[in-house]
């Protein structure tokens, strides 16, 4: 969904905030939860955390032991796929025989009561509540007095039953282990629950699917929507049958879907070809989906997302309708009525029909909201997203809006943690944002997931805990505990998971990006402790080679390969820059220098990795963007700073990124980079350079549109600039170009410079270079000649990451010489050269008075000579016969 181009428990879980059992909502009706009891006692499996966050949880005093053998009473109806959980849930638990029986055989072994009239006599016994008088899909369960019992609802509260006691039994290779007594009451807040398949790009695969419909059962989640949009089947061959092999792969993921409780939702998406009101095209409809029907599909559903409603794919749709938004509606009620009334209504145990409107992203009233909410079936369920494609925030009130609006039950298509639309990054942060009470405002809440299905768990966990209850829900202690269960309860997977999920947070629900890891640097910058941090960055050095080793999960590790070479690869260049900033202020200027060098270098192997799309696309891949480069970015300033020379400006934007298209690439000198904008700006968007230092201002640069995209530029803006970051000045006005520059008036200072949009634009922006002269730069002359690639001018540009390269070794005579922009007072004139430079190339000269006098030789890859009394019109280095090609990166006075 798209409207534009297309985020054993161990001590560790408890430190990950695992939610622990204690008593929350009374169920309905009344009835008083519980609290915790003690601590653990030694040999006893204690509350481990149970996940969704159950309703009601009450600590008993007593507990149960897992025996050698146990019998199991189930009920003539108890749920199968529930008493298999509970069966497997003993064996891991330490139990050598699982034996069914019709009642307790009273031999002194554990008896676990599952479903029936059985299990409804001994909670009563236990001094449980049943769950009579609870909603669809409830449940109870007491652990106690030597027994287990649980019950739901219906069969499939018996099957969260069982998957609340799987997480509550401990993980043993022999019997013995004593379970604290619980007893638990619980229910959903929501009646559907779950996902949808929906997102653009490489589909899941077939494993994927069937390993997600395990993870929603254990989760509580039940439905599952499959609306894969690069499925042809379901777009743009909607009426052509399936294949049989691929009809077979769909029966097995509907047989897998019903053995977990979640509801295998069929979604055909008809709108980029279909004739509302043809019978032809609505037969073909119905009988794609009795093909379905067939295979054991019972919930169905037509999304008319992403397609043109003011355009008809027929000419007897316009005679039939007329136009505009209202005919549009009316046109899909049409079809959707017809399909609710001729083929739901008519296969007894068909759930009500889904639908996808057009409109999905708001809560506006139009003329096509109101043709669908007055024409449109009342029992189809209407799917949105909130307000906006991807919503920030979702509420109460805007779940009542949409109910009225729409005029029908709303199920929520919520854009989280898709990433089609940001393929360069994993969202692994929490479910956020959305209101507490909003769930019971819904018919159901499905989340569209990552490209990347493993990945999404972390994500998912929390939609599934948020979905259930949202009153007890905290999503960062969710978080935790998706982490810890991902890891297996292994405390140092958990931590290496936390460290890299940290730094793939961000999204539009979770706008700050490595909460953790921005902390720490943070407290650095207060109190220059640098071992904290260090620690820091080692961990998420070495989490991804923690993951690849020790996670059990290898789709998660297949799924986020490139992001995990490029977060050791990002750690590794921060721990660079750590160690720079501590040469920096140690005065140790050739460690500093060395570690300076590095620098870029570690940053390209950062920047290389890559993220292949399914049409061969190599997309570079972020790893806690706006944090780990923010921090390299500001050591180098630092050592800039302490060199004496202010250092390439840095550039920024108020306006989102698209993919990896930076503010950075608009200061790189290079004409075929560009920063490129995720949105379209509006009035007071604006792009920006920080010049480090008030200084004199020469012409400036803007150089906007790139090929391919021409009209990517601001087409309305000022040039202004600013020494305060406050008070603006306007220096230039443009219209209508994508290439502006601009002379400030004789005297001009600043340290700001940006270009700021006037008035709001549909196309983005692309900036190649934004560029200020006049930075105080010297001149520089003379030989040998630059190679090919270089500049004489980068010897003396203010910015070390550049070097002057020459084509061939010195020659006689030859000298390169450095005029700066005026003489000026120095302690000191520094020649930076790479390392490994050879001692004795050159003398350092001084001009002073209009003579020359030398300083002394250069020494290696670092020299810094005393310039001594008067002002420096220029530096002389005067190369030594037969010295190897030179290089020099940057000359110095400070």
């Amino acid at each position: 969904m798209h409207r534009t181009r297309t985020a054993a428990a161990t001590a560790m879980a408890v430190a990950l905030a695992v939610v622990p059992l204690t008593g929350m909502a009374g169920p309905p009706g009344g009835g008083k939860a519980g609290r915790d009891g003690p601590r653990d006692s030694p040999g006893v499996a204690g509350s481990r955390a149970l996940s969704p966050t159950p309703r009601s949880v009450r600590s008993r005093s007593d507990r149960v032991t897992i025996t050698r053998s146990v019998t199991v009473v189930a009920g003539p109806d108890t749920d199968a796929p529930a008493l298999a959980v509970v069966e497997k849930s003993l064996k891991d638990a330490g139990a050598d025989r699982v034996v069914r029986a019709e009642s307790d055989p009273g031999d002194g072994q554990l008896a676990v009561y599952v479903g029936g009239a059985g299990a409804s006599r001994a909670l009563r016994a236990l001094g449980a509540r049943g769950p009579d008088g609870l909603p669809a899909e409830g449940y109870a369960l007491a652990v106690g007095g030597g027994r287990i019992a649980l019950s739901g609802k219906d069969a499939t509260g018996t099957y969260y039953a069982a998957q609340s006691l799987r997480q509550l039994l401990p993980h043993r290779d022999r019997p013995g282990a004593r379970v604290r007594g619980t007893a638990v009451r619980d229910w959903p807040a929501t009646p559907l629950r779950g996902v949808i398949e929906g997102f653009y790009g490489t589909p899941w695969s077939h494993e994927a699917r069937l390993d997600q419909l395990d993870f929603y059962g254990e989760h509580k989640m039940n439905i599952y929507v499959y609306s894969p949009k690069d499925d042809p089947y379901l777009r743009a061959k909607w009426r052509d049958p399936y294949p049989a092999d691929r009809l077979a792969q769909l029966k097995e993921l509907v047989d897998r879907a019903h053995a977990r409780h979640v509801e295998f939702t069929y979604a055909l998406s008809p709108g980029l070809s279909v004739c509302y009101s043809s019978d032809a095209d609505l037969r073909a409809l119905t009988a794609k989906f009795q093909t379905l029907w067939d295979i054991g599909v019972r919930t169905f559903a037509v999304p008319l997302d992403d397609i043109s409603y003011t355009e008809w794919n027929c000419a007897a749709d316009k005679d039939a309708f007329g136009t505009g938004g209202g005919a549009a509606g009316a046109a899909q009620a049409h079809l959707l009525n017809r399909v609710q009334q001729e083929f739901i209504a008519r296969h007894p145990g068909a759930a009500p029909l889904q639908m996808v409107p057009t409109e999905y992203y708001d809560v506006k009233p139009s003329p096509y909201k109101k043709a669908l909410a007055a024409r449109l079936d009342a029992d189809v369920l209407v799917e949105w997203t909130g307000v906006g494609v991807i919503a920030p925030t979702m509420t109460v009130a805007q779940a009542g809006q949409a109910r009225q609006v729409f005029g029908h039950r709303i199920l929520t298509w919520d854009n989280y943690p898709v990433n089609d639309y940001v393929t360069n990054r994993l969202l692994l942060g929490p479910f956020n944002g959305r209101e507490k009470g909003l769930p019971g405002q819904l018919a159901g809440i499905t989340a569209n997931p990552m490209i990347q299905p493993a990945a999404s768990k972390l994500a998912l966990y929390t939609v599934a805990d948020y979905a259930w209850n949202d009153t007890a829900y905290d999503a960062r202690a969710s978080w935790g505990a998706a982490i810890a269960e991902l890891a297996g309860g292994d405390a140092r997977t958990a931590r290496a998971l936390r460290a890299f999920a940290d730094a793939h947070y961000a999204s539009s629900l979770n706008p700050r990006q490595a909460p953790a890891l921005s902390a720490t640097i943070a407290q650095f910058g207060k109190d220059g402790d640098a071992r904290r941090l260090d620690g820091a960055l080692r961990n998420l050095r070495d989490a991804p080679g923690v993951l690849r080793d020790r996670l059990t999960d290898r789709g998660f590790v297949k799924d986020s390969g490139p992001w995990l070479d490029a977060t050791r690869a990002w750690a590794v260049a921060a721990r660079g820059a750590l160690q720079l900033i501590e040469a920096t202020r140690a005065g140790d200027d050739a460690e500093a220098w060395q570690l300076r060098q590095r620098i870029p270098e570690l940053v390209r192997t950062a920047a290389s990795f890559v993220y292949v799309d399914m049409s061969g696309k190599r997309v570079p891949v972020l790893v806690a963007d706006g944090v780990l480069d923010t921090f390299v970015e500001a050591a180098v300033a630092e050592h800039d700073a302490a060199l004496g020379v202010v250092g390439r400006p840095k550039g920024s934007s108020n306006l989102a990124v698209y993919q990896d298209h930076a503010a950075s690439r608009m200061t790189d000198g290079d004409d075929a980079t560009y920063f490129w904008s995720g949105a379209a700006p509006r009035a007071g968007s604006f792009v920006e350079l920080d010049l480090h230092a008030e200084r004199a201002l020469g012409a400036v640069r803007l150089a906007m549109g790139k090929s391919g995209s021409p009209d990517d530029y601001l087409r309305h803006g000022v040039l202004e600039y600013s020494s305060d970051h406050r008070n603006w000045h306007p220096l230039a006005s443009f219209d209508g170009k994508a290439e502006v520059g601009a002379e400030p008036p004789a005297g001009t200072r600043a340290r700001y410079v940006r270009a700021r949009a006037t008035a709001a634009q549909d196309h983005w922006l692309v900036v190649r270079e934004f560029a200020v002269a006049g930075d105080g730069a010297a001149t520089v002359a003379g030989g040998p000649p630059a190679a090919a690639g270089s500049a004489l001018r980068s010897a003396g540009d203010g910015d070390p990451a550049t070097a002057y390269r020459a084509a061939r070794a010195a020659q006689p005579g030859e000298a390169l010489e450095f005029t700066p922009d005026a003489p000026r007072g120095a302690r000191s004139v520094t020649v930076l050269r790479p390392q490994g430079a050879p001692a004795g190339a050159a003398e350092v000269e001084v001009r002073t008075g209009g003579a020359w006098r030398t300083l002394g030789t250069l020494s290696g890859a670092l020299t810094r000579l005393p310039a001594g009394d008067g002002a420096i019109g220029g530096v002389r280095l005067v190369w030594r016969d037969g010295a190897a090609a030179p290089e020099v990166s940057e000359v110095i006075l400070h």
